[in-house]
């Protein structure tokens, strides 16, 4: 019998958490990781302001709950590659996801320049290795790298194995592409749902602000979690701000998050078994 997915809780589904709530809510929920902000961004007013880069005592405390919890640190942002963005700068947040026992950093590209942008994530990729980090790439329509194919087009110019993709479930949909489309250099996926379509403005709202629980929209969970690999780590990334905004507590949205998932996944894990004995029986 096919053992059950470890799942990580994403910092967007408790936007309202600082990381060392994060850790404590997470394990409270039963999730085994987590993916972690190391400072609070602009773009997300529901996040409290703390930055790991400067308050030493929380980033201890943010080490201790993780290691006091047996937690993983399966994902740290905000990595971001812009126009004008300085690789070097990005060290010493690196340093940190390192210190803290990350072993994977997000990568999102708003540069326009196709040749900076390879070049900037090859030297990122250098710099990471000095931690024993590997990078995610992840794809976002609203940025320079859109889609799926785009992100490996991406990987094969660049030709590094310690640079793998972030597969989200809403921006493989988003970016008009189906929910089983395989790739093995996943490192790894990020699980929501969502209705089939929404209105071209509101990409940005719904995928950093509302996003559904899985179960209750259309997208086709099953097929997304066969295409990943077995070992692949599967992150709830789960923002609700009218959850959020009804007065539901981060531990009341971890735990809805990771009961709907686990449905969701034994629902997958029960049709894979159908499957199988259906062509024992029929060999």
């Amino acid at each position: 019998m096919t053992a059950p997915r470890s799942l990580s809780l994403d910092h967007l589904t408790v936007v309202d958490t600082t990381p060392a709530m994060l850790v404590e809510t997470a394990g409270q929920a039963g999730f085994s990781g987590v993916c972690m902000f190391l400072e609070s961004m602009a773009v997300l007013p529901d996040m409290p302001a703390y930055s790991l880069h400067d308050d030493v005592p929380a980033r201890k405390a943010t080490r201790d709950a993780l290691r006091s919890s047996g937690l993983t640190l399966d994902l740290v942002y905000p990595f971001t590659l812009a126009g004008r963005t300085t690789v070097t700068d990005l060290e010493p947040a690196l340093e940190i996801a390192a210190w803290l026992g990350g072993s994977r950093a997000n990568v999102l590209v708003y540069d326009a320049d196709p040749v900076r942008r390879a070049d900037n994530l090859c030297r990122l990729a250098e710099l990471a290795e000095n931690y024993a980090i590997e990078l995610a790439l992840e794809f976002y329509p609203a940025s320079r790298v859109r889609t799926l194919d785009e992100a490996a087009a991406l990987l094969d110019q660049i030709q590094r194995s310690d640079i793998g993709l972030t597969l989200d479930l809403l921006h493989l949909m988003r970016s008009g592409a189906a929910a089983e489309m395989p790739n093995p250099r996943v490192s790894i996926a990020q699980l929501c749902d969502g209705p089939a379509a929404i209105a071209p403005d509101r990409l940005e709202w719904e995928a950093s602000h509302e996003r559904q629980l899985p179960g209750l929209g259309e997208f086709d969970i099953a097929a997304f979690v066969a295409s990943l690999a077995p070992d692949c780590p599967i992150s709830l990334e789960i923002p609700r701000q009218s959850a959020l905004r009804a007065g539901l507590s981060p531990l009341e949205r971890a735990s809805q998050a990771y009961q709907a998932a686990r449905q969701a996944l034994d629902m997958h894990s029960q049709a894979g078994m159908t499957k199988l004995k259906d062509l024992q029986t029929n060999a």
